[in-house]
């Protein structure tokens, strides 16, 4: 009688079954030869964590609202574990800092070619195509109440404004400086003058008309600045934030308070925030705007509560503004 666990007829030959039976066992033989051999190699294979890999030396973040009461900060709002390496790569280290007093001698000479860019402003030609410059440009939160909270505070020699349009802020800073007795205050406005497609579409009536493909929007600025009387300590640098950025950090020139107010994607701001801080000097302080408007679509905000996690920083919600904790002096 033939045993309940052997898989053959009971009608197989002697023969047949002993063949069968060989096969069967070979067949398991090479199952568990597999088997270990597959376990052995991948106990030999090194396991590679990225968590591991990177650990920056960052505390969790605090967001405090003008209040000083946490603010929640939703999982959508910020990803889970470090950053990949790659959105760490800015330069970190810049240029030894020069005095305050060659900073526009630096700037002049290297971007205006030694010609100050005031100098014989407006021309007649350029006159007839711009606006009359307007006792208050159009601007966004460019009078909120931060600006002068901070500037009380920081007292800056130097402030640097990244994203300027028509020179709201600049000017309203400007105003603050002097009031304050903070006259010497040089204010550095960074933007490439050239607004966004579709721009004129808004603002019709507040931007001169563009003229061979030229927005003009470089040629307002200074005359709303010279108007106000501003030209000496206001100076435009009229290209992109990024390479602004690297410029002044190769030159040396440093500020002790910086307004990201530029690109509102989070790969733009992202951007910004990391080169402004490293030409933010020890005990500044950075803040930006958009940070509680439905324009933000978790682009500003993601990027600055990101920074502040790697840092190890504070912010605190300032009406739309958003202001890190200053800079740790060395």
């Amino acid at each position: 009688m033939k045993p309940a666990w052997l898989p053959f007829p009971q009608s197989a030959t002697s023969a047949e079954f002993k063949l069968r039976l060989h096969l069967s066992r070979a067949a398991i033989f090479l199952c568990l030869f597999s088997a270990g051999y597959m376990i052995g190699y991948l106990s030999s294979v090194p396991q590679f964590n990225l968590q591991n890999q990177f650990q920056p030396n960052c505390t969790a973040i605090t967001v405090a609202n003008s209040d000083t009461n946490p603010l929640p900060i939703k999982d959508h709002e910020l990803q889970t574990g470090p950053p990949p390496h790659d959105l760490l790569q800015f330069k970190k280290r810049c240029g030894k800092p020069i005095p305050k007093s060659e900073i526009l001698n630096t700037l002049i000479a290297n971007m205006f070619e030694g010609i100050e860019p005031y100098e014989g402003f407006p021309s007649a030609e350029i006159e007839s195509l711009i606006d009359k410059p307007a006792d208050h440009p159009r601007g966004w939160g460019s009078t909120g109440a931060v600006f002068r909270d901070l500037i009380e505070s920081v007292r800056p020699g130097v402030i640097i404004e990244l994203g300027s349009f028509l020179g709201a802020s600049a000017l309203h800073m400007a105003g603050v400086t002097h009031n304050l007795s903070l006259s010497s205050t040089l204010i550095l406005s960074v933007d490439d003058f050239r607004g966004w497609p579709n721009f004129r579409l808004r603002f019709r009536r507040d931007v001169p008309q563009n003229r061979h493909a030229d927005a003009l929007l470089l040629q307002q600025f200074m005359a709303n600045v010279k108007a106000a009387g501003e030209s000496q300590r206001i100076i435009p640098v009229p290209f992109s934030t990024g390479s602004a950025l690297i410029a002044l950090c190769e030159w040396g020139i440093y500020g002790d308070l910086i307004e990201v107010d530029a690109g509102h994607d989070f790969h733009s701001a992202w951007a910004d925030i990391n080169r402004a801080y490293a030409i933010l000097r020890p005990g500044g302080v950075l803040f930006g705007h958009d940070y509680f408007t439905v324009a933000d679509n978790r682009g500003v905000r993601r990027a600055v509560t990101l920074f502040a996690k790697v840092k190890g920083l504070t912010v605190r919600p300032h009406g739309q503004h958003w202001v890190l904790s200053p800079k740790p002096r060395e």
